[in-house]
């Protein structure tokens, strides 16, 4: 597959999402799981974005690249506008009765106490390298289709606008690691092993926790058809299995991967408006129109 052209990365204000508002709890269609697993992992972003900049922010005086070293600056950026924007959409879950401020310490730990005491610059930046894949392969799959159809729009404006921002940004963390680091394949192909089991199984623990604080019953049920929903044929996951599996390919690059007409017209229509949810919006009507085709 030939390399794409790199996106110009926009150090954006992180919009005003109206997160304060009277956004359900299960604003993702009524649906429990879809809810809570979006909540799940806005609930990771801060501290993981935080995790991200400094292993990337290690190799920063390394870099004699300028424009290498101009996107780590906005990619610096960007990470601290979702972490502050997550922050606020977290508040929700804290007033619903969510241990925000436990998981959040945990997950500190867990990273800042562990993995960057214990282990080499090289390899949490292969993990960071690793997380943003994941991550921009998700805004990629989840912002290219009608899925959020029917979430709250405020929601899904935020989620779009982070989609955008990791698909600009999303070779960054790599480069850092391939270029100034010198990483080896070994140490790419482990660090997206130990990511690809962590990301999930962070997620779910919290999930669970959300649901016991909801009162939910039938919880099984929840549980079996969301992870159809996520696993089984047609899933979120398998349609991306192709892009994720590309990175144990010794010749990857992010810029070899990932449709580009999506973010091109949020990106368009935001930069007419200036309104992150109305582009958002926008999209999701042009992914129905295409489904629908």
């Amino acid at each position: 597959m030939s390399q794409q052209k790199e996106q110009r990365i926009v150090p954006r204000k992180g919009p005003d999402f109206d997160l304060d508002g009277d956004i359900p709890k299960y604003w993702f269609g009524g649906d429990a799981f879809k809810s809570r697993f979006f909540d799940a992992m806005s609930l990771l972003f801060p501290e993981g974005e935080k995790f991200f900049i400094s292993c990337v922010r290690d190799y920063r005086d390394a870099i004699d690249d300028p424009e290498l070293e101009a996107q780590v600056k906005d990619f610096i950026y960007q990470e601290g506008q979702h972490g502050h924007v997550h922050t606020q959409f977290n508040n929700r879950l804290k007033a619903q009765g969510i241990a925000v401020d436990h998981i959040l310490e945990q997950q500190k730990k867990l990273m800042f106490g562990f993995f960057r005491k214990r282990f080499s610059r090289r390899f949490t930046l292969g993990q960071t390298a690793a997380a943003e894949h994941m991550t921009a392969l998700m805004a990629h799959g989840f912002f290219g289709t009608d899925m959020f159809t029917d979430a709250d729009p405020r929601i899904r404006g935020m989620y779009a606008w982070h989609a955008v921002e990791e698909i600009e940004h999303k070779a960054v963390a790599f480069d850092v690691f391939q270029k100034v680091a010198r990483g080896g394949y070994f140490t790419r192909a482990i660090t997206m092993m130990l990511v690809s089991f962590s990301f999930p199984f962070h997620v779910f623990a919290i999930m669970r926790h959300m649901f016991k604080v909801d009162g939910l019953e039938n919880r099984w049920r929840v549980w079996a058809k969301g992870l159809w929903w996520l696993y089984g044929p047609g899933g979120l996951y398998p349609r991306m299995l192709g892009s994720y599996l590309a990175y144990y390919k010794p010749g990857f690059h992010p810029w070899k991967h990932g449709e580009m007409a999506t973010y091109e017209k949020w990106n368009a229509h935001f930069e007419h408006s200036g309104d992150a949810i109305a582009a958002a919006d926008a999209v999701m009507a042009a992914n129905q129109e295409r489904a629908a085709a």
